[in-house]
């Protein structure tokens, strides 16, 4: 049992991302200290809205300059914290030229780097971790030889490469390091969140969420013909941002935690949207069949390799330990999608 003290600062890395800024902008308003790491904090184009989140907040914003890939740059910003939350890592789903340098050695350097930056500093007592549902199964074909027929934070991906599904590779690398690290030490425990894909308003038009592209897609007309037939797990960002707060601040929680508020298809997220938006957009209608989405993978981003493990299959996750340790509450998918795609429209990316 961790019990942190509301006074004292936490850190928050990679704190311009699209998750991290939800979270910060939670502790800030609750009153916390926060520290924030960002790569360029001159950069007002990309922190000015943390900066505007702070001067309306009772909780004081600290920015801190610090990078994956450079030893030690986490420390300054780790000293006095009792609690860190490690958001930074990179998402890039496509033009991948180096897996390797673009994706894996970030994230499972960074997670290095940071832990050793909570490890030297002897005032962090809890570290809160991001990974991904990612981390937990690679492709949704998986799924038929689950017993139970629900993924659960006991499941580990095993299917995931430095030459198939990346990414995914990549959060799998740096969650299992992290475990590594934190029992080889008993100075901190380890708490991870396992988001499945994350959708919702961002705090800034300068935000590189994939899901931004998902929705995007979906109503600038290039699935007007059609979708492929993927199902995916979603979850609100702002239920992902909570869960990150209630795992640092409950004293019992432990373990792994997926977050997926349900699980939805491509088409499905249409006629969300389109309920609400109706013919204003081009929204798909229909779902293309798999052979053509295999035909035409290589022009739309895709390998073969993920159609064939991926498109057509169901994919389910079992949500109940969220709700169980953290007390989580997830919010209703129609005000997430609804939400985030009028934002998408009132910053003119369609």
């Amino acid at each position: 049992m961790t019990e942190i003290d509301r006074s004292a600062s936490i850190l928050v890395t990679g704190g311009t991302g699209f998750i991290a800024s939800w979270i910060i902008k939670q502790l800030l308003n609750d009153g916390y200290n926060v520290h924030a790491t960002v790569r360029k904090p001159e950069n007002k184009q990309n922190v000015s809205h943390l900066e505007n989140i702070a001067n309306q907040a009772p909780g004081v914003l600290k920015l801190f300059k610090a990078d994956l890939l450079d030893p030690g740059s986490f420390a300054m910003a780790a000293e006095g914290c009792e609690l860190a939350i490690h958001t930074a890592s990179p998402f890039i789903m496509s033009g991948i030229k180096n897996p390797y340098e673009e994706l894996i050695r970030p994230a499972l350097e960074g997670t290095r780097n940071v832990l050793d930056s909570v490890n030297r500093s002897t005032s962090v007592r809890r570290v809160v971790l991001t990974s991904s549902v990612a981390a937990i199964y690679g492709d949704a074909v998986e799924l038929s030889a689950i017993s139970g027929g629900a993924f659960t934070e006991d499941h580990w991906n095993t299917t995931s490469s430095e030459s198939h599904q990346a990414y995914s590779y990549s959060k799998l690398v740096a969650e299992k390091e992290a475990w590594a690290i934190a029992k080889a030490q008993d100075q901190w425990d380890l708490v991870t969140i396992n988001p499945s894909m994350v959708f919702g308003p961002s705090l800034t038009k300068h935000s590189a969420s994939g899901s931004i592209g998902v929705l995007k897609q979906l109503g600038d007309g290039t699935g007007k013909l059609g979708v492929p037939k993927i199902m995916m797990g979603m979850v609100d960002v702002r239920d992902v941002a909570q869960a990150h707060i209630k795992a640092g601040f409950t004293p019992t929680a432990s373990g792994r935690h997926i977050l997926a508020a349900t699980e939805v298809s491509l088409l499905e997220i249409s006629k969300i949207l389109r309920s609400h938006f109706g013919d204003a957009y081009p929204l798909p209608k229909r779902e293309v069949p798999k052979f053509m989405v295999w035909l035409t993978a290589p022009m739309i981003g895709l390998t073969r390799e993920f159609v064939k493990k991926n498109v057509g299959y169901p994919i389910k996750f079992d949500n109940s330990y969220s709700k169980k340790d953290l007390g989580l509450e997830y919010r209703p998918i129609e005000e997430t999608f609804i939400e985030h795609f009028q934002q998408i429209i009132d910053d003119k990316l369609i």
